[in-house]
């Protein structure tokens, strides 16, 4: 790397580390629910691979909304206006509970999700129960969205990790403890997880909003002065502006990774397992990228609010270079170490033998997935929401779900047999996101052109 690119990653690294040990924290929750599960049974083990595919559907559509508070509040703290910066969060904190309600009602009355799944009947009343369970984490998961966003915006994000790390301490205990049972308490398989991840949730809102209450570095932002404000549409209407195009966005980035857990149900539990031992591996070589997304995103936002257009350019495409060069490292690893590394998760020889196929694909996806999510990120810095969409709409839902499904289920002669099946839909997955983050990239260096011209 150049001098230029080591003088980037200094700035960048003090904002990324906390988001990366954080999230792989909250990722080590459905890492640990996937372990545990894998060993107790592979009818549990398929129940969660479906139930998380929709919660995760559900959640991480409406985060996106509330996370709009990230970039609104991130300007207005880069251009010294701490009051205005804190009011964003009392708007977004009305948003998130509009938002729990409507997702609330998915997650009780899941039926198109099953209809998409087709599993068995056994399978099913487990995802039912496991989302039904879940639907009671909801509002408390956004409410702290909310709370993660802004304290990224105003680059503070060990606040949000140490609330995390805590949350992991309280999650494996309760989870080992809900699965199998103990004494009196009765083995609850894959609802177990959901159970701890209820506890979970509401323990971080109720800490992490007392922290605001009483750290004195909220004081500035007006966040520890009587409850929340009083709605402000006008407020409210600009992180919807930029929100529902985020939360679009991330619903379809998302929804075509989540549905091919659908999908693959129905080849059957062994080949849904091997499915979900490899998306699972996927989401946590995603953390490093989705950190330096965030600390990229964040400085950006905050050079644009200090009208530093040319730090803010320099910032977002070195981000962008260095988050798909180590990509390419991590991927290759978790690839070479294939064997050693599913080892892990099980010692099932048929659920290995499914996931093996799929990690070359891991690596290839989750170069591209680095790459599509620092230009994400910069663009809505600078927001800029509704282009990326409309390249997520064509690349990740066109070719990655529609290739996708075409290749495991059309019945295709000429589609050879290593390109069938789970294999098929991974494949068309990965060629969807590697045209996504082409197609953002590019977006991004056009956005950056202008800029200068205009300097």
């Amino acid at each position: 790397m150049s001098r230029s690119h080591w003088d980037s990653l200094r700035r960048l690294a003090p904002l990324a580390w906390p988001v990366f040990v954080g999230q792989v924290a909250v990722l080590a929750y459905s890492t640990v629910d996937t372990m545990l599960v894998a060993r107790y049974s592979a009818t549990d083990l398929a129940a969660l691979a479906v139930g998380s595919a929709v919660y995760m559907t559900v959640f991480v559509g409406l985060m996106g909304v509330v996370m709009a508070v990230a970039p609104l509040a991130g300007q207005q703290f880069g251009a010294g206006r701490q009051a205005e910066a804190g009011d964003q969060l009392h708007q977004a904190a009305w948003l998130a509970l509009f938002l729990a309600l409507l997702g609330e009602l998915v997650l009780i009355f899941p039926e198109p999700f099953l209809a998409l799944a087709r599993t068995t009947p056994e399978v099913e009343a487990k995802v039912r129960a496991y989302l039904h369970t879940l639907a009671f984490s909801l509002p408390a998961a956004l409410l702290f969205t909310a709370y993660r966003a802004f304290n990224t915006a105003v680059s503070r994000p060990k606040a949000v990790m140490a609330l995390q790390l805590l949350g992991l301490a309280i999650k494996v205990p309760l989870s080992l403890l809900f699965i199998r049972g103990a004494g009196p308490l009765p083995a609850l398989g894959a609802v177990g997880c959901a159970l701890a991840t209820v506890a979970v949730m509401w323990s971080q809102l109720l800490i992490g909003l007392a922290l605001l209450r009483r750290d004195p570095f909220y004081a500035a932002f007006g966040l520890q002065r009587g409850g929340l404000h009083a709605p402000r549409w006008a407020a409210i209407r600009a992180q919807l502006r930029l929100g529902i195009p985020m939360g679009s966005s991330i619903l379809i980035e998302v929804t075509g990774f989540t549905f091919m857990a659908i999908f693959i149900a129905r080849l059957g539990p062994t080949a849904v397992a091997g499915h979900q031992l490899a998306a699972n591996l996927v989401a946590l070589m995603f953390m490093m990228p989705l950190a330096l997304a965030n600390a990229a995103g964040t400085l950006v936002a905050q050079r644009v609010g200090a009208h530093d257009a040319a730090d803010a350019r320099r910032i977002g495409w070195h981000g962008l270079e260095i988050a798909l060069a180590i990509a390419c490292l991590m991927g290759g690893g978790v690839f070479f170490a294939r064997e050693q590394v599913l080892g892990l998760y099980t010692q099932d020889a048929a659920i290995v033998a499914a996931a093996l196929p799929l990690l070359l694909w891991v690596w290839l996806f989750h170069m591209g997935d680095a790459a599509q999510t620092l230009a994400a990120f910069v663009l809505r810095a600078h927001h800029i929401a509704t282009a990326p969409m409309v390249i997520y709409a064509l690349a990740i839902w066109g070719v990655g779900m529609g290739g996708g499904y075409l290749l495991a289920f059309g019945g295709l002669p000429w589609v050879p047999a290593w390109l069938q099946g789970a294999s098929g839909f991974w494949g068309a997955a990965t060629a969807g996101l590697l045209l996504a983050a082409a197609g953002l990239s590019a977006y991004l260096a056009a956005v950056h052109r202008a800029e200068a011209r205009e300097a």
